[in-house]
C-alpha cells in the first residue's frame, strides 16, 4: 500500500500538470480576448486583461460583419450533421442486416476509399461541382459531408450487435424495414448516432479547405474562412484575431458538453462490439 500511494500521486500529478499545459492556450486566448489592444503582446504572458473590454467582440460583430459567417457556419454544419447522421445510419444499417448481392465485396471497397487522402479526390470533386453548377454554392460545401466512410464503418459495425431474431419478428410480424429502421432499430442505436452526430458538426464547423476550394464569394464564407482572410488584414490585432478564435471553438464545447455521456457511452459500445 505504501509503494501504491507514492505512484499513484505522481501518476495524478503528471495528468494533472498534462491537463493544465493543454488548457494554458486556452485560457491564455480567453483572456487576451478580453484585454486591451497591444496588450496580449507584452512579455512575459498575460492570462488575465488589466482592464476587461469587449470592444473587440463589438468590433467583431459591427465592422467586420462576423454575424453573417456564423449563421453561414450553422447553416452549413446543422444541415450536414443532421443529413449525414440519416445516411450513414441507413447505409450502416443496410451493409450489416440486410442481404443484397455484393454487400461484402462493396463494403471492402468502401474500406479501401479510406486509405485514399482527401486532398487528392478535391480536384476531381471540384470538377465535377463545377459541371453540376454548385461551385459558389452551400450545397456544393455541404454534399461531400453528407455521407462518409467512417460514418458508414462506425455505424454499421454498431448494428451488427442488434439481434438478428427481433428484426426476423418483426418482419414476420408484416413490418417493412423502413418501419423496422425507424422504430427499431433507429432507438437501439442511438448512442453511435449521437456520437457520429458530435464527430460530424465538430468536422463540418472546423472545415477550412473544402469551403475555401469552393465558395469565391467572401460574403457566403463561413467562419474559418473568414476568419483566416481577416488575419491577413489584422494580423497585428491580436486581442480581435483571439476573440474570433473564441466564438470558433465555443459551439463545439457546448455540443461536447452537452452530449459527452450519450458520446462517450457510445464509443464506448461501438468499440466493445467492433
Amino acid at each position: 500500500m505504501t509503494r501504491r500511494r507514492p505512484r499513484g500521486f505522481l501518476l495524478h500529478a503528471v495528468v494533472v500538470l498534462g491537463g493544465l499545459a493543454t488548457l494554458a492556450p486556452l485560457l491564455w486566448m480567453a483572456g487576451a480576448s478580453f484585454m486591451q489592444t497591444g496588450e496580449a503582446n507584452t512579455y512575459p504572458p498575460r492570462f488575465f486583461p488589466s482592464e476587461p473590454t469587449f470592444e473587440h467582440y463589438v468590433h467583431l460583430f459591427t465592422r467586420l460583419d462576423l454575424a453573417r459567417h456564423f449563421l453561414n457556419s450553422a447553416v452549413v454544419t446543422v444541415s450536414v450533421t443532421l443529413v449525414s447522421i440519416l445516411v450513414n445510419a441507413m447505409a450502416g444499417y443496410a451493409f450489416g442486416k440486410l442481404r443484397f448481392r455484393g454487400r461484402d465485396r462493396l463494403f471492402r471497397l468502401l474500406l479501401a476509399g479510406m486509405m485514399i487522402p482527401a486532398q487528392a479526390g478535391m480536384l476531381p470533386l471540384f470538377l465535377l461541382l463545377k459541371q453540376m453548377g454548385l461551385v459558389n454554392t452551400y450545397l456544393g460545401v455541404m454534399i461531400p459531408s453528407f455521407a462518409s466512410i467512417f460514418g458508414i464503418f462506425l455505424v454499421r459495425q454498431y448494428v451488427l450487435g442488434v439481434p438478428d431474431d427481433l428484426l426476423d419478428a418483426a418482419r414476420i410480424d408484416g413490418a417493412g424495414e423502413v418501419r423496422i429502421f425507424r422504430t427499431i432499430v433507429i432507438p437501439l442505436i442511438l448512442p453511435i448516432l449521437v456520437t457520429l452526430g458530435a464527430f460530424t458538426f465538430i468536422s463540418a464547423w472546423n472545415d477550412f479547405m473544402w469551403p475555401l476550394v469552393v465558395l469565391s464569394d467572401g460574403a457566403k464564407y463561413t467562419l474559418p474562412v473568414a476568419l483566416a482572410s481577416l488575419a491577413g488584414e489584422h494580423v497585428q490585432d491580436t486581442e480581435l484575431m483571439m476573440a474570433g478564435s473564441l466564438l470558433t471553438i465555443l459551439p463545439v464545447l457546448v455540443v461536447f458538453l452537452l452530449f459527452q455521456k450519450v458520446y462517450f457511452r457510445g464509443m464506448m459500445a461501438g468499440s466493445i462490439k467492433g
